[in-house]
């Protein structure tokens, strides 16, 4: 007799019963109906095309050397395409880092000093990062430029952040409500409270009237539908979402939101038939929220065990890790390397950087519980783990703690928030 044969893999797309996830609309065409039904067609097209190429040996495949290839290149050169992209730089600096720390790639020494000699430059005299060198301070491209410096984990990376003119920059954005405006007189939304929270914890400039107000003005921003909106009032948004929550959590504050209201929306964000998330409510799938809504659910689960008193099931997250994995590995691909939004769609950095985020998180349990990782198509395709707040890998973040809990915290006046760059 021959070997055994090993068990086929047990996908939810290969079985009948996924077929009829479709969307219903009960025959009542509207734009978005029409809309679904497209995205629907191109992700059964993909599912189709690996079901009749399915066999026992044949699994889903994370094209790693691909997507490696694709990320080195864009991190020396990127093409005139990138023009519209020039505010955003420090942003391709962290995704093509974060990307390669994710698949464990190393970045050589030279590359890492150019990288941050390049964002000192965007660094502004007054403090916090622009898009580019020259360009006015932003909350963005300053949390990008920060995750991308400890991603790098360096004494050159850690030197460049001048910690007393960051926290001054903070501070020049406070408004009395404990809303953070992005750069100075522009907008104010949950993704200011996240970036603040985020860069004044990994540098530790943390001061007792930094973040005074600012979780009572999350707490403003969760809507009647569970999630989190941009501002009070404001539709709930998965982006937003994952900001208002994350930011709750580095300040401690995370029992003070609705967390039963907030599980019950973001559990729904997610796509029967595809397996990946969805934004808002009747939106259409994309890969990027495979990190913000699933990067979510680990936060959330944290919260839960310690408000339920550790009564929730401690074996996997609150939602469906392999449907979403399927989703990633067998609609995202570009074949020539780099993720994407879903079938159809153009391959660029910031879906590769949260596809690859999302992927990581839907792999790894808790903090590496190998028992209970689901890790599809077998171990060649395991990334690292990432944290779910920072979003870089948690080495790194406890690297950037270590060595900047060693600094006493700046002391500065606060800034008028009319002052002028």
């Amino acid at each position: 007799m021959g070997e055994k044969e090993a068990p086929p893999v047990q996908l939810r797309c290969l079985s009948e019963e996924h077929f009829h996830q479709r969307v219903q609309d009960d025959g009542v065409w509207t734009v978005t109906s029409y809309e679904q039904r497209k995205v629907e067609s191109n992700v059964h097209e993909a599912f189709t095309a690996f079901k009749e190429n399915y066999s026992q040996l044949v699994k889903p495949i994370l094209e790693k050397e691909k997507h490696l290839h694709y990320l080195r290149k864009g991190l020396q050169h990127l093409s005139d395409a990138y023009e519209c992209l020039d505010a955003s730089r420090p942003w391709l600096c962290y995704w093509i880092l974060h990307s390669l720390e994710l698949l464990d790639e190393p970045i050589p020494d030279s590359l890492a000093s150019n990288v941050c000699q390049f964002l000192a430059h965007c660094q502004s005299p007054n403090g916090g990062f622009g898009g580019g060198p020259g360009q006015h301070p932003h909350l963005a491209p300053t949390y990008a430029a920060v995750n991308a410096l400890c991603i790098i984990g360096t004494e050159e990376a850690f030197s460049v952040i001048n910690r007393e003119k960051l926290l001054e920059f903070l501070l020049s954005l406070k408004q009395p409500d404990g809303s953070f405006l992005m750069h100075l007189g522009g907008e104010v939304d949950v993704r200011s409270a996240y970036c603040a929270a985020s860069v004044a914890s990994l540098t530790h400039i943390i001061t007792p009237d930094l973040f005074d107000g600012t979780p009572e003005w999350i707490i403003s921003c969760q809507n009647w539908e569970g999630g989190i909106g941009g501002i009070p009032g404001m539709e709930a948004h998965g982006g937003y979402t994952f900001c208002g929550m994350a930011a709750m959590v580095m300040l401690k504050k995370e029992m003070l939101l609705d967390l039963p209201a907030l599980l019950h929306w973001v559990t729904r964000r997610q796509m029967r038939f595809e397996g990946g998330f969805q934004g808002r409510c009747n939106k259409l799938v994309d890969g990027c929220y495979s990190f913000w809504q699933g990067g979510l659910l680990p936060l959330l689960h944290c919260a839960l065990r310690t408000q339920n008193d550790h009564a929730l099931d401690m074996t996997c997250w609150m939602f469906d890790q392999q449907a979403l994995q399927e989703y990633i590995l067998l609609c995202c691909q570009n074949p020539f390397g780099g993720l994407l939004d879903k079938p159809g769609k153009a391959r660029d950095f910031y879906h590769t950087c949260y596809c690859l985020s999302g992927l990581s998180v839907a792999q790894h349990f808790g903090s590496g519980d190998l028992l209970h990782d689901v890790v599809l198509g077998g171990e060649e395709n395991r990334l690292r783990p990432t944290h779910p707040v920072y979003n870089i890998c948690p080495d790194k973040v406890a690297g950037a703690l270590m060595y900047f809990l060693s600094k006493p915290i700046p002391e500065v006046k606060k800034a008028s928030s009319d002052q002028e760059q």
